[in-house]
């Protein structure tokens, strides 16, 4: 019998990140696809602020926007013509060092991931299907098919990063509650030519239709999103790219020179009733699946893996109690959940049908948008959604504390614009104390004794602009969370922190 200290099921981006970080953190990692392969067409595309933020840690980030293709703006567009072009650089560059969406390919994205793991000593096991697993109060035992037949493998944790149809979540016998949109929507790489071919994101709305497109170079090679004709459907023959809705792809102005790759599918919208049964857990979309507005479920996916993977550790170094392994489900699902609903409600607005919709959709939409981006507060709330850096984790039993604009759970705010880079540290897996003033002598000497990093930044007016406060200590959690703030920057508070926990930071 194989043993390892987590099997993880799927090499998707969720499985690879997953196994990436445990791996960096010395745990011992086995992962296995059924698939032959990474996959080859591009299917997620987006690549969020705050997943290169958590990219930064083990080196990644600079890798993939090298690769990636930066989108600095969204455009909307009606009737043939641009009526709102909302800047992610206005509205990102003083919250963190990726003020865009990054465009880059899944395929090519997964092909990294999965050459970084190999340089940490981990291959993936393709053509290897999970068939089941027992468990008990100590390990998981699974049920593995490779080509070289059955086998048996022994982990003390396994993780279900196998999709939406997962068998973990499957046997763990928890529901996967939601529902699915009634219209088929079609995916399509394409070679474009044309005045919205500029390496931006377009969004055309129009009645009773819809097209997006990604850019993912600037020699026109892009993602095409829309709906398909409803009489189309009711033919009843395999659907091909002639079958789509053709008036919002127009109004783009786009020539379509070649479809590269084509498919159709239906949308879904649903959380499942628990990521942890015993040892098994949910990552991905084996936990939550929802609209692809706002190209948020590859990212969301990753930031599940960042989030588990200390945990994990911890446990199974003997750093903190088994009950550490709880908040994963506390804090993921709680923005899962979320997420659908803010997904769902951006989804029915945009494929709407009806006069009424129609007008809203075509010429209220447009104007709202160009004008409220125009708010700073409302520019900057609205990047913060998108790119995910407004994740927090408020009622975690981890959170703890709160002064002036940032409390426990609160993503470490940014000084880079204006200031020190204060992320240059967080590309250690470990806990860590950040003082932005004075540090009190008795701190420095606990942390010091402890084996915690700590890190003082001169007080300055980027500090401020972050919402930081003055002298205040920010106890900052592997996955670069602050954990607990608190305003005296006194020793106790933190001591008391690990000890209630149970936690050994180091």
């Amino acid at each position: 019998m194989d043993e390892t200290e987590v099997l993880i099921a799927g090499a998707g981006p969720t499985g690879l990140v997953l196994a990436l970080w445990l791996a960096r953190q010395g745990i011992k990692v086995r992962i296995v696809d059924r698939s032959a392969g990474p996959g080859t067409s591009s299917r997620a595309m987006a690549v969020q602020a705050r997943t290169l933020e958590l990219y930064r840690q083990l080196g990644l980030a600079d890798e993939i926007v090298e690769a990636g293709l930066r989108n600095p703006a969204i455009n909307m567009w009606v009737k043939g013509e641009r009526r709102a072009r909302l800047s992610f650089r206005d509205a990102g560059r003083e919250l963190t060092p990726y003020p865009f969406v990054l465009i880059y390919p899944q395929d090519r994205h997964e092909r990294v991931l999965v050459r970084r793991l190999e340089e940490e000593g981990v291959r993936v096991e393709r053509n290897t299907e999970l068939l089941g697993f027992d468990q008990d109060a100590d390990a998981v035992v699974a049920r593995l098919r490779s080509p070289a037949g059955e086998t048996v493998c022994k982990a003390k944790w396994l993780a279900g990063c196998d999709g939406a149809h997962s068998l973990v979540r499957h046997k763990m016998g928890t529901g996967f509650e939601g529902g699915t949109y009634e219209h088929t929507f079609y995916v399509a790489d394409v070679d474009v030519s044309g005045p919205s071919a500029n390496g931006e994101i377009h969004l055309s709305l129009e009645d009773g239709d819809f097209a997006a497109l990604f850019a993912y170079d600037l020699q026109g090679s892009a993602r095409l999103v829309g709906a398909v004709r409803d009489e189309a459907l009711k033919q009843g023959h395999e659907l091909a790219f002639d079958d789509v809705r053709q008036r919002a792809i127009a109004s783009l102005g786009l020539t379509i020179e070649r479809v590269n790759w084509f498919s159709t599918y239906r949308v879904h919208h649903r959380v499942t009733g628990h990521y942890r049964g015993g040892r098994a857990l949910l990552l991905g979309d084996a936990a939550h699946v929802h609209s692809p507005a706002g190209g948020q479920g590859m990212n969301t996916g990753i930031g599940d893996a960042v989030n588990l993977a200390w945990k994990l550790a911890h446990v199974l170094r003997g750093r903190a109690p088994e009950s550490l392994i709880d908040t994963y489900e506390a804090e993921r699902k709680a923005f899962a959940r979320k997420l659908v609903e803010t997904t769902d409600r951006v989804f029915s607005f945009v494929i709407a049908e009806g006069g009424f919709a129609d007008f809203v959709r075509t010429r209220i939409a447009p104007l709202f948008a160009s004008a409220a981006y125009g708010i700073e507060p409302v520019r900057s709330f609205m990047f913060r959604v998108l790119s995910q850096m407004g994740i927090h984790y408020p009622d975690s039993p981890l959170s703890a504390g709160h002064v002036g604009h940032v409390r426990g759970g609160d993503r470490l705010p940014w000084t880079g614009y204006g200031g020190p880079d204060n992320h240059v540290p967080l590309e250690t897996i470990a806990w860590q104390v950040h003082v932005y003033g004075e540090v009190r002598p008795a701190l420095e000497a606990w942390c010091a004794g402890r084996g915690l990093a700590l890190y003082r930044y001169d007080w300055c007016d980027a500090c401020q602009a972050a919402g930081l406060a003055r002298d205040a200590a920010y106890l900052v959690r592997p996955d670069t969370y602050v954990a607990m703030v608190d305003g005296t920057g006194d020793r106790d508070a933190l001591e008391t922190y690990f000890t209630t926990r149970g936690i050994h930071p180091a």
